[in-house]
């Protein structure tokens, strides 16, 4: 299991979602929150498109982008992801000779469906506001 944060590093978390996602411990906490909520797949397909621009070579590109269509983007997919008919189609059509950029319009969409609906939430959850108010209780022995 993962070192829990300190207080002080969990209330950083709430200054923006970006550093909440560029702390692992944040990226944990929050990965765990929508598990529970059953909106994982929203970070798992963006810590994929992440991963995903990462990729320099091309040969290596096409297979990644072929999985993370068939895991989040296709209709009926395992782990598909709310996204509207348009996007959806632009990334099928994009995918056939795929980029570093393939999935990045729905990559913003399901960042902007986070950053509005689910981070909100999480900083409002228990999990979160007991790595936070764990301060009272260290300063206090």
């Amino acid at each position: 299991m993962s070192v829990k944060p300190t207080p002080e590093e969990a209330m950083l978390w709430s200054e923006s979602m970006d550093k909440l996602l560029s702390r692992g411990a944040g990226l944990s906490a929050f990965t765990n929150f929508l598990r529970k909520e059953f909106s994982e797949e929203n970070i798992e397909f963006w810590l994929a498109c992440e991963n995903y621009k990462k990729i320099k070579t091309p040969a290596k590109l096409a297979p990644e982008a072929k999985k993370i269509y068939s895991q989040f983007i296709k209709v009926e997919a395992p782990k598909e992801i709310n996204i509207d008919f348009t996007t959806r189609e632009l990334i099928n059509k994009s995918i056939r000779e795929p980029s570093p950029s393939s999935f990045d319009v729905a990559q913003k969409l399901i960042y902007s469906l986070m950053a509005k609906d689910c981070y909100p939430r999480f900083l409002r959850s228990r999990c979160y506001l007991e790595l936070v108010n764990k301060t009272d209780s260290s300063q206090s022995k």
